[in-house]
C-alpha cells in the first residue's frame, strides 16, 4: 500500500478499509510514516470525517498498537476485589474532580477501576495534574504495579504509559499542533483505544457541555457521545454516556491541590457540594449497573451512598494513594501534605447581586495565568494556586459572600485573576432557574 494513496482517498471523501487503516496505524506506531503524512491524514479526517465502521477499525488498530492488559491470569486478593473492570472518562471541564471521588467509591462497591487519565488541556484541568499535587504519588507506574494497586485498593488512577496505545500518543501529539484536536472520529478513537487497552468490562462517559467544556453546545456534545457509545459497542466494550452541565464550576474549587482537598472532604463527609455529589452518583450508578453490581440505578445509588457514608470509599482512596507512593495519612491530615499558596484573596463583587452566568473558559484561563495550568507543554505547574469557595449560579453575593477566593503566589497575581473573575461572572437582581447537572443519557441498544 502507498500512504499517499490512502491519504488521497480520505481527502476525496472515500471510506477507508480495515486493512488500509491498519496499515496507517502500524506506520504511525513504528515511525515508518512521517509526521507530515500523519498530519495530512489527520487533516483529511478532520474535514471528511469517518463512518462508524472506519471509527471502529481505527479504534481497534490503535488499541492493538501496544499492550492490552490481561486480567484473567491474575489473582485478585481480598474480599470484593474480584469484580468487573469498570471505568469512567470525562471530556474535561473546570473544577472537575469527579474521578477522585468516583474511582474509590465504585471500588468500595465491588468494582475494579483501572483508570487511565490525562493532564490539563487548554482551559480545562487534568486529573493527573491534581494527583501530582500529592507528594510521592506516582502517576506513571509500570503496568505490573498498576494492576497490583488496582487489585489491592480496588482502583488506581494513572496516566497513559508508553506501552498502552502508542499510536494514540504519536497521533495526538501531531493533532495538538495541527489544529485537528476537535475531530470527533479522532477524539473517539483516542479515548477508546486507551480504555480498550486497559481490558475493561464497561465504560461510562461524562460528556460535558457549556461554557467550560470543549463541546460548548449540546448538539456537539450529543454527537460526540453518540460516536463514543456506538464505537465502543462496535469494538465490544459496553458503554453508557451522560451529557452533563459545565456552565459553572463543578464543586466549589478549581485548581489542583484545592480540588484534591475538596475531593477528600467529599469522601469523608466534611463537606459535599450538591451538584458534584449528583454527578458522582449518576455516573457511579451507571457503572454499577453496567458491571452487574446493582440491578437498577436506584439500588446502585443506595449502595453508593452507603459506601460514601460508611467511610469505605475514603478508605479505598487512602489505600490507592499509599500504594502509589503517597502519604499514608493524607485523608486524616490533607493540609499537612497538599501544597498551599501564600496569598488568599477574596474577590468581592462590585455590587450585591445574584450570579446569573459564568464564562467558565475565562475562569479556567485565569487559573492557568496563576500558574495552575500550562501555557506551553514544558511549563511547570504550581499545584497550590487556584480558586476556592466559588459562588454557584443562583447564589447571592455581596460584601459578606465573595465571588471566589483566589489562591495565588503573589498579591499582583491575585489581583490580575480578580479582574478576570469579575468580568467572567455576570450578576443580576433575581435568581436564575436552577439547572440540573445531568442533561441527557445515551446508551447502546438494551442498556
Amino acid at each position: 500500500m502507498l500512504v499517499q494513496e490512502i491519504i488521497r482517498r480520505k481527502r476525496d471523501g472515500a471510506a477507508l478499509s480495515e486493512p488500509e487503516i491498519g496499515f496507517l496505524v502500524r506506520g504511525i506506531t513504528d515511525g515508518s510514516i512521517g509526521d507530515g503524512q500523519v498530519a495530512a491524514f489527520a487533516m483529511a479526517v478532520f474535514f471528511r470525517g469517518m463512518t462508524m465502521d472506519e471509527r471502529v477499525a481505527l479504534t481497534r488498530a490503535m488499541t492493538a498498537s501496544g499492550a492490552v492488559l490481561d486480567w484473567s491470569g491474575r489473582r485478585l486478593d481480598g474480599p470484593g476485589l474480584a469484580g468487573p473492570l469498570l471505568d469512567k472518562h470525562s471530556t474535561g471541564g473546570v473544577g472537575d474532580k469527579v474521578s477522585l471521588v468516583l474511582a474509590p467509591l465504585v471500588a468500595a462497591c465491588g468494582g475494579l477501576v483501572p483508570m487511565i487519565s490525562g493532564r490539563g488541556l487548554g482551559h480545562t484541568g487534568g486529573t493527573l495534574d491534581k494527583l501530582d499535587s500529592i507528594p510521592g504519588y506516582d502517576t506513571a507506574p509500570d503496568l505490573d504495579l498498576f494492576q497490583r494497586v488496582t487489585e489491592q485498593a480496588g482502583c488506581a488512577i494513572i496516566g497513559q504509559t508508553a506501552e498502552l496505545a502508542p499510536a494514540d500518543r504519536r497521533l495526538y501529539g501531531i493533532r495538538d499542533v495541527t489544529a485537528t484536536v476537535e475531530s470527533i472520529p479522532l477524539i473517539t478513537a483516542s479515548i477508546l483505544s486507551k480504555k480498550l487497552a486497559a481490558g475493561l468490562d464497561g465504560l461510562v462517559m461524562d460528556v460535558k457541555t457549556g461554557s467550560g467544556a470543549f463541546a460548548q453546545d449540546q448538539a456537539g456534545a450529543v454527537e460526540l457521545a453518540e460516536s463514543i457509545v456506538a464505537v465502543a459497542e462496535g469494538a465490544g466494550l459496553p458503554c453508557v454516556a451522560l451529557i452533563t452541565d459545565m456552565n459553572q464550576v463543578l464543586g466549589r474549587s478549581a485548581g489542583n491541590a484545592l480540588e484534591v482537598g475538596e475531593a477528600i472532604a467529599t469522601l469523608t463527609g466534611a463537606a459535599r457540594d450538591p451538584r458534584l455529589h449528583e454527578v458522582v452518583m449518576a455516573l457511579g450508578a451507571e457503572m454499577l449497573v453496567l458491571g452487574g453490581l446493582a440491578p437498577d440505578p436506584m439500588s446502585a445509588r443506595g449502595r453508593l451512598e452507603a459506601a460514601l457514608d460508611s467511610g469505605a470509599a475514603a478508605e479505598r482512596f487512602a489505600r490507592m494513594v499509599a500504594a502509589l507512593g503517597g502519604p499514608t495519612d493524607l485523608i486524616e491530615d490533607p493540609g499537612k501534605h497538599l501544597p498551599a499558596a501564600p496569598v488568599v484573596h477574596p474577590v468581592l463583587p462590585e455590587r450585591p447581586g445574584v450570579v446569573t452566568a459564568m464564562d467558565l473558559r475565562r475562569i479556567g484561563l485565569a487559573i492557568i495565568q496563576l500558574g495552575g495550568g500550562r501555557r506551553d507543554t514544558a511549563d511547570r505547574i504550581d499545584h497550590g494556586v487556584g480558586l476556592g469557595e466559588v459562588a454557584g449560579l443562583g447564589e447571592a453575593v455581596g460584601p459578606e459572600r465573595p465571588l471566589a477566593l483566589v489562591h495565588a503566589r503573589s498579591r499582583e497575581a491575585a489581583e490580575a485573576a480578580e479582574r478576570v473573575i469579575r468580568d467572567a461572572i455576570t450578576l443580576g437582581e433575581t435568581a436564575v432557574p436552577e439547572t440540573e447537572p445531568i442533561i441527557r443519557r445515551l446508551a447502546g441498544p438494551g442498556r
